[in-house]
């Protein structure tokens, strides 16, 4: 699976990419990240990404212009592809979502910033996608969301395919039941018995 990033942070994701489960599925060559520094296509000798919006307001708004000339760089389309906006107005991201992200050929990620985008990008895109009722700086952090919660369902990543299964909101959205691990009694907190027969 390969996942690009359309951004106007690259390094922002260095780190959380760069250990445990994505770390591993990058090694074992599941899965390839491509991060696209979206000011590359910007506007002028300053590559301009943004504006002020129409109408007024405050803050500024990244342009589509730009945006789409990123999108038109990635390499062609395959029939298993999607490109998502992240946006606080989206559908809300969940294990289903995830689910079938998993089994794409290519997800492209576009990451709002700012104000945030023009909203003809929407027509630019697959789907819109949020990954909470709250606001971010950015799509940064949603993109790091998504690809975690993604890759770890890439067929192989994971050592044990089992680890998926019984996991919360694997089957039917119901969470995982409570674990416990040794000592079995820390502070007169104890492990259930029927866990310790």
């Amino acid at each position: 699976m390969k996942i690009t990033i359309l951004t106007l942070f690259p390094e922002m994701f260095t780190g959380p990419f760069d250990h445990s489960i994505i770390k591993r599925a990058i090694n074992k060559k599941r899965l390839e990240i491509n991060l696209v520094n979206i000011r590359n296509f910007g506007i002028g000798p300053h590559k301009t990404v943004d504006n002020r919006p129409y109408g007024g307001g405050v803050g500024m708004v990244m342009r589509v212009d730009v945006i789409d000339r990123a999108i038109k760089n990635i390499q062609p389309e395959t029939p298993r592809q999607r490109i998502v906006l992240l946006d606080p107005k989206g559908k809300t991201f969940n294990q289903a979502m995830a689910r079938r992200f998993s089994k794409l050929d290519n997800l492209i990620l576009v990451c709002g910033h700012y104000e945030g985008v023009d909203e003809r990008v929407k027509k630019l895109v697959d789907e819109t996608i949020s990954i909470g009722n709250y606001v971010l700086t950015g799509g940064e952090i949603p993109a790091m969301v998504i690809v975690d919660s993604a890759a770890r369902l890439i067929p192989s990543v994971l050592a044990k395919k089992e680890a998926t299964i019984d996991e919360s909101f694997s089957r039917s959205g119901i969470l995982e039941y409570p674990q416990y691990t040794r000592p079995p009694e820390y502070q007169d907190l104890k492990v259930p018995k029927i866990l310790l027969s």
